[in-house]
């Protein structure tokens, strides 16, 4: 696999397709593999481009130390844009992914010509009040059991309280071999994610967005979700949002591309 080094750490990515370059972040759990059910029909219009971010697959990392969170995730995509010597990038993020992604939005707009996040991770401060729909806690007490678990060295049972949590089903026993394999991979990144601030967005990160963004839900995610998608396509100045029928969070799986094509990209070109 292909690496490039950013900030003294060699990033793993996949890619394919020609043109303007076009990269996926994944989420919790995940790795660049995450995406290979998009990489052919996005790779046909554009440059795909996947890449693992630190501490997760192909690294083998114990959970334990520094290197996974918001911060160190965003330095490394800067570089790691600003070392593809491409130009601009279309950005695409899902899940912490997301929220990844929108911090590297936030912070250096320079490198991004269009944002697309899938069901983005994140909560809304102080400056947004009580919002229906969003525990600020409930997501929180979820992954500190199941890190937990995974630290004592139930694996599967930590995965399975995470996703199915996260599902708002119980989707851990049938989920497909890969998809198992990818998150046994990338358990103890779980530990990791805990420890990090929370991740958080205000109402000026929203509205001082100036860069257009697509949202896609998937029409059967339970809350949060859908709440945090109303607030963002409610705050952002250039937005348009999709919702994808019959299938919750792991919608790329689920859903992996549509006839047109459209639940992946923008209805339209940016002006």
């Amino acid at each position: 696999m292909p690496t490039l080094r950013i900030n003294d750490y060699d990033l793993a990515y996949a890619e394919t397709g020609n043109g303007r370059p076009l990269l996926m972040i994944h989420g919790s759990l995940c790795d660049y593999r995450y995406w290979t059910p998009q990489m052919a029909p996005l790779g046909a219009a554009q440059r795909a481009i996947a890449v693992s971010l630190r501490r997760c697959w192909p690294e083998n990392w114990d959970g334990q130390g520094e290197g996974y969170d918001i911060d160190t995730h965003v330095d490394d995509l800067a570089g790691f844009i600003e070392a593809l010597d491409a130009g601009p990038v279309d950005l695409m993020g899902h899940s912490r992914g997301g929220y990844v992604a929108f911090r590297l939005a936030r912070r250096a707009p320079q490198l991004l010509r269009r944002l697309i996040l899938a069901e983005p991770g994140g909560m809304p401060d102080a400056s947004f009040g009580a919002v229906d729909g969003i525990d600020r806690e409930q997501a929180t007490t979820r992954m500190r059991e199941a890190a937990r678990r995974i630290e004592i060295g139930d694996i599967d049972g930590g995965l399975a309280l995470f996703i199915d949590g996260v599902s708002g089903t119980p989707i851990w026993s049938h989920t497909v071999s890969g998809f198992k394999r990818m998150a046994r991979d990338n358990a103890r990144t779980l530990l990791g994610q805990l420890r990090e601030a929370r991740m958080t967005f205000s109402r000026t990160d929203l509205e001082s967005l100036a860069i257009p963004t697509l949202l896609i839900g998937g029409a059967s995610t339970p809350s949060p979700f859908p709440q945090l998608l109303d607030l963002l396509q409610a705050h952002l100045p250039q937005v348009q949002r999709v919702t994808i029928p019959g299938v919750r969070h792991a919608m790329n799986l689920a859903a992996p591309c549509r006839s047109t094509g459209r639940c992946w990209s923008f209805s339209h070109e940016p002006a």
